[in-house]
């Protein structure tokens, strides 16, 4: 690592560094220096979205009374096939944020080599404030409101952050009795088994993070960490990524030495590991992992700034910034979440030598096991999760190769030219990815 700590602590740039689409268009431009050769207008037409929707959806509340609630639907780009992507209950959603990461999905699509385009939709709403019943019409009335926008073939949404099989049984139910006698079981993924639900897919973003961790390793990624076995690991948000990646890490021999929520973190004592199956049952009896009992309580900051091998932030965007980015000690950094990590703090991280698996390739379980999952509605058919698990590992192995080949490459040249790596893991990933999307444009022309 070059330089101390202290040197790469930038100011925090706030709300403008933040901001979704800002990262999301810096990202692109960092990768747009690799293709001079394409047209102004083919550039505009690869990033920015195809399609925007915004619907207002009344919903009458448990109590009688009527409330408004605001739902967007992005599809970014169809280049590869339907739009693909989740939908979010959150009090933050707005319509950059759902246009940042579809056009994230576009790009993890066209990375794993599915034939999907990017989408992602989003309700503005508190699910903790709401009851069940409350959800389904709002869920039902979204989907009523998007209309003809989604379907098998036009664009498939999924689970997302406070959405769950639940949420997705009752899009399918809404979109079924709205086109009857058709199957419409591809309309969405993420369902209950009972309802055309793929084996796997509940733990397929944390699973195929950590088949990107360890082929990284293996490829030689981190000088000196061919393997997870004896890494010590620590995992901000606990949620269904981060609980997954735990588990499987720790069988894998991994140490993981903190976890976090909402709410704080905890960190094992005298260096140790955690014991999981405390930290569930601690999760379990109070909401929060904050409180184990021989632990100490820290912040999700401080997680943040822990001495360890690898750092795999599956929270919400943002986390690692120019305000923090400095006090980072990890070696390797897996995206589990989409946009932990903004530009400013890309550049802070590589000055300090530290590796990051991008959330284009280390989240892109989900979408993956989606493709299965809808190939298994249309087909009529369901495949054993070995063959599930086995396909993913085969397609994220394979991403994760061309991925480190290419930054592999965009270092020699720089290296030839005299200077240091000058190109990370993101843009490499990023220019992969774009580069299958232009040349699909080049192919098909444009209409008409």
């Amino acid at each position: 690592m070059s330089g101390t700590m202290d040197e790469h602590v930038r100011p925090f740039g706030g709300a403008e560094e933040l901001a979704p689409v800002r990262i999301i268009r810096e990202q692109f431009a960092r990768a747009r220096r690799h293709f001079n050769h394409l047209e102004p207008g083919l550039v505009d037409f690869l990033r920015l979205p195809q399609r925007t929707i915004t619907v207002n959806l009344p919903v009458e509340m448990d109590d009688g009374r009527v409330e408004n609630f605001v739902g967007y639907r992005v599809l970014h780009n169809d280049l590869l096939g339907p739009g693909k992507g989740g939908i979010r209950f959150h009090p933050e959603v707005s319509l950059d944020e759902v246009s940042a990461l579809a056009a994230l999905m576009t790009w993890k699509c066209a990375l794993v080599r599915i034939p999907f385009g990017g989408a992602k939709g989003g309700v503005t709403c508190d699910t903790k404030g709401l009851s069940q019943r409350e959800l389904r019409r709002i869920t039902r009335r979204f989907i009523a409101g998007l209309g003809d926008n989604i379907g098998p073939y036009t664009d498939i949404p999924a689970p997302d952050m406070y959405t769950s099989a639940q949420t997705m049984a009752w899009v399918y139910d809404t979109y079924d009795n709205m086109h009857p006698g058709e199957n419409n079981l591809p309309v969405v993924t993420g369902k209950p088994l009972e309802l055309g639900g793929s084996e796997g897919r509940n733990e397929a973003t944390g699973r195929g993070c950590v088949f990107a961790l360890e082929r990284a390793l293996a490829l030689g990624v981190v000088q000196g960490l061919e393997g997870v076995d004896g890494a010590r690991v620590a995992i901000q948000g606990f949620g269904e990524v981060g609980r997954v990646a735990a588990r499987l890490l720790i069988e894998r021999g991994a140490h993981v030495i903190a976890v976090s929520d909402s709410r704080g973190g905890v960190l094992a004592e005298n260096g140790d590991a955690l014991d999981l199956d405390a930290v569930l049952a601690q999760k379990a009896e109070s909401g929060s992992v904050v409180g184990l009992r021989g632990s100490r309580t820290i912040t999700n900051d401080d997680l943040l700034a822990l001495p360890c091998d690898v750092l795999i932030p599956a929270a919400l965007g943002g986390q690692i910034h120019a305000g923090n980015a400095g006090r980072v000690q990890a070696r390797l950094i897996v995206e589990g979440a989409n946009r932990p990590i903004t530009p400013e703090a890309d550049d802070i991280l590589a000055a300090k030598g530290i590796r990051v698996l991008p959330d284009i390739l280390a989240n892109a379980g989900g979408v993956t096991v989606s493709y299965y999952e809808w190939v298994q509605n249309i087909e009529h058919h369901s495949w054993p999760l070995e063959s599930i698990n086995g396909r993913l590992l085969a397609r994220i192995n394979g991403a994760t190769d061309r991925v480190v080949s290419r930054w592999r490459a965009f270092s020699a040249d720089c290296a030839d030219a005299g200077g240091a790596v000058c190109t990370d893991l993101r843009t490499a990933a990023l220019v992969e990815a774009l580069e299958r999307l232009a040349l699909v444009v080049e192919q098909r022309g444009i209409w008409p």
